[in-house]
């Protein structure tokens, strides 16, 4: 990896990332977590999240660039810096056959943070019986546990790939709420990757738009909200809005819809866009300029 300046503000730190495979390359990808702060990675499957995630986590080689987790850089591996981060994959990788009782003892001999109390106070909480194999739960009471286990050893960030893909609305905010609560601490972060963009809307301050390998868009996710807005007029009125105003069309049975900068169009009458909206229509405009 290339050298680079250690930021011990930044939980985690990424510079021109790459890797390739036969029929996918993930390019130049750079982004910074703040410390306290949660990144969102929206894109579609095969946009590069996961790949993107397993780099930062050691779980596979990078071909380029440099990764600094919690202010150490990494070579190959989390290695120390592991006690200090909480994962959660979409497909939860426990022994089918322990229970939450059995996990708690095998965790407490991993983790020499590992908090009983917490874990089975999170058990409560969440409904999730202790007394049960791993796989007699179904996929969200898996996520769930799985959330408490990462959380439990008291990591400063936890990273998240698809925890919520799949899951019925009510427990997905049941866990987007948990990870919210992490986060009331100033030293803990997120780095989370979704295609369910309202569940990042609620939670993240960052987000970041994959798609093929590449960042489109690395903004505040505030910033991005109050910039873009939706304007609804006829197909035929498009091409005489200023030059660089429009960044996606969406035809409807009623005209079109334009994602809009709202600072090139003063006196319209511009609804808010939701992060949905930006992500999909800027993504639609981006593919009609390839």
């Amino acid at each position: 990896m290339s050298e680079f300046t250690i930021n011990e503000t930044d939980a985690v730190r990424v510079s021109g990332l790459r890797k390739e495979y036969q029929d996918f390359t993930l390019r130049d990808i750079s982004f910074e977590l703040p410390g306290g702060c949660i990144t969102g990675l929206i894109g579609q499957n095969g946009a590069g999240k996961s790949t993107t995630l397993k780099l930062i986590l050691g779980m596979i080689e990078p071909d380029g660039g440099s990764i600094q987790v919690l202010g150490t850089e990494m070579n190959g591996s989390l290695g120390e810096t592991a006690v200090d981060v909480g994962v959660v994959l979409d497909e939860p990788c426990f022994p089918v056959y322990l229970t939450g009782i059995e996990l708690d003892k095998v965790f407490a001999n991993i983790y020499t943070r590992w908090d009983s109390e917490a874990f089975f106070g999170c058990l409560k909480n969440l409904y999730i019986p202790a007394d049960k194999d791993f796989k007699d739960l179904s996929r969200g009471i898996r996520m769930k546990m799985s959330s408490a286990a990462a959380l439990s050893h008291n990591p400063k960030l936890l990273v998240l790939d698809e925890t919520t893909s799949g899951l019925d609305p009510y427990v997905r905010d049941e866990i987007v709420d948990l990870f919210y609560e992490f986060t009331r601490e100033e030293d803990h972060s997120i780095l989370i990757s979704s295609h369910i963009v309202s569940d990042l809307e609620k939670l993240c301050d960052y987000i970041i738009f994959l798609d093929n390998g590449e960042i489109l868009v690395n903004e505040e996710k505030d910033v991005l909200l109050d910039s873009f807005g939706i304007l609804q007029l006829p197909k035929s009125e498009i091409a005489a809005l200023p030059a660089g105003a429009v960044r996606g069309v969406k035809e409807t049975p009623y005209g079109c819809e334009a994602l809009v900068l709202r600072e090139s169009l003063p006196g319209y009458e511009i609804r808010p866009a939701s992060l949905e909206d930006v992500y999909l229509l800027s993504k639609r405009g981006m593919e009609d300029m390839r």
